[in-house]
């Protein structure tokens, strides 16, 4: 995948970029490690109201919904949820996943490491500069 470096107050991040709607579907699942600066960002076709999962995830991911003008609409830390079962059909796998809104139209989503936005004190309402994926130009 791509990747871009975007600075979330004054971290470097390098964010892989989750173009396609299967990336964007298994996201930073199934892997067992997520490093400190690292994650993904999904650029949405058009805002809209969204809503995140732990689907198949082996650690804690913490995720920031944005406008399209890159301003935090809201802001999740994501504990790991008990892995499907031999016996769950997916369908009662995806019913039981805790869901995580956008609240508002979203035009982006960061997935980060479990508790790095708040370690860098990131908050509703701040703004992160994602010029270089169309932020800001009024998508």
């Amino acid at each position: 995948l791509d990747s871009i470096d975007v600075w979330i107050h004054g971290e470097r991040f390098v964010l892989e970029v989750a173009r396609d709607p299967q990336t964007q579907f298994r996201g930073l699942g199934g892997r067992p490690h997520i490093d400190a600066n690292g994650g993904m960002i999904f650029p949405f076709p058009a805002p809209h109201p969204t809503a995140f999962v732990m689907r198949d995830c082996l650690v804690p991911i913490d995720v920031a919904f944005l406008d399209a003008d890159g301003r935090v609409i809201s802001i999740y830390e994501m504990p790991v949820e008990p892995p499907r079962q031999p016996d769950e059909t997916p369908m009662a796998y995806e019913a039981r996943l805790k869901r995580y809104p956008s609240g508002l139209p979203a035009s982006f989503a960061i997935e980060t490491a479990g508790g790095r936005l708040r370690a860098v004190g990131l908050r509703p309402g701040d703004t992160i500069d994602l010029r270089q994926l169309g932020a800001g130009s009024g998508r």
